[in-house]
């Protein structure tokens, strides 16, 4: 018999069209344009990583994710700032101070757009707890059965190119909240010690967008400077 024709490469059948949006697509644009109104500031921080890597190598066997140790360490730095997880009022004459450590995750879905899973109470969540939850909110968010308190109460949200192979990049701010991280990629790299001793150590950049009208930038650093000593002293993530 004749062999099978080669597969169309992909997108090739939607050359010379136009397809509206999906629901979740026009929300996501709709949130886009919203986030421009909104003063917007970044800052970046390397943080070393090979403490972090081996506490998720000796959890991952127990079940835990990457996804929910970063978030874990996310949610403890958070707890202690707490305009970073807080909002502007609507009318941009006040600060929202939230009661909850609800750490959102962006993840793109197979037929377009992204949602954001939420990780309450993030802060105080067990990491063994806390990675089946989250476990359990992809699966359901592939099959697009979250309820909408379990995409829509995200305190702050976390965004993560890494396994992509990114090393840096910027998020856009979503509408009511302080702040996004964006998380790149670890990579090894040659770098001095305190005592200016030669070695490989691994390392990773975030990038941190907030809304300029309730945090500063002392505000955004210090955040920073905590979560990596989160990160990089990572035994209390599972106390």
């Amino acid at each position: 018999p004749a062999p099978a024709p080669a597969p169309a490469p992909a997108g090739a059948s939607l050359a010379g069209t136009t397809v509206p949006f999906t629901g979740m697509q026009a929300a996501v644009s709709k949130n886009m344009l919203a986030s421009l109104a909104v003063p917007e500031f970044r800052v970046a921080y390397t943080i070393k990583t090979d403490a972090f890597d081996a506490m998720y190598r000796k959890l991952k066997p127990k079940g835990v994710t990457m996804t929910a140790l970063l978030c874990k360490a996310v949610g403890v730095a958070l707890g202690r700032h707490p305009i970073m997880y807080a909002a502007c009022t609507d009318a941009g004459d006040g600060i929202v101070y939230n009661e909850n450590v609800n750490v959102a995750v962006a993840v793109a879905m197979p037929d377009g757009g992204l949602i954001t899973p939420v990780l309450k109470d993030a802060d105080s969540t067990d990491i063994y707890q806390l990675s089946r939850n989250w476990g359990d909110l992809v699966k359901r968010a592939r099959s697009k059965q979250l309820a909408p308190d379990e995409y829509s109460t995200g305190t702050f949200t976390v965004s993560n190119l890494g396994m992509f192979g990114v090393d840096k990049f910027d998020a856009v701010l979503p509408p009511g909240t302080a702040g996004i991280l964006a998380v790149g990629g670890t990579k090894k790299v040659v770098a001095a010690d305190a005592d200016g001793r030669i070695g490989v150590e691994s390392q990773m950049t975030v990038n941190l967008t907030a809304d300029h009208r309730i945090v500063y930038g002392a505000d955004g650093a210090e955040f920073l400077k905590t979560l990596a000593d989160v990160i990089q002293n990572p035994d209390q993530l599972t106390m």
